[in-house]
């Protein structure tokens, strides 16, 4: 089911132990993308500057298309990334 509103403050943030998030890969921090297994990941991408995210007024999470009801971390990233 995809998202239709923004994040909201008192959504939970997405846990990467969530099935959902294991199947794309999610982690709450790019830094940490296990490049051996995720090799479309490529420096400067995060959740922040993909088009499937929906940015908060405090621009430290939002909501992404992919995970309704569940903020994510700009700083984060999963293997759907997509900046068109």
């Amino acid at each position: 089911m995809l998202a239709t509103q923004g994040a909201r403050a008192d959504e939970p943030m997405l846990s990467e132990s969530d099935a959902q998030a294991r199947n794309v890969g999610y982690t709450e921090n790019a830094a940490t993308v296990d490049r051996n297994k995720y090799s479309s990941y490529m420096p400067g991408q995060t959740c922040g500057t993909c088009s499937l995210f929906q940015a908060q007024a405090d621009g430290k999470s939002g909501d992404c298309l992919l995970f309704s009801g569940k903020r994510v971390a700009a700083a984060g990233w999963c293997s759907s990334y997509s900046n068109m």
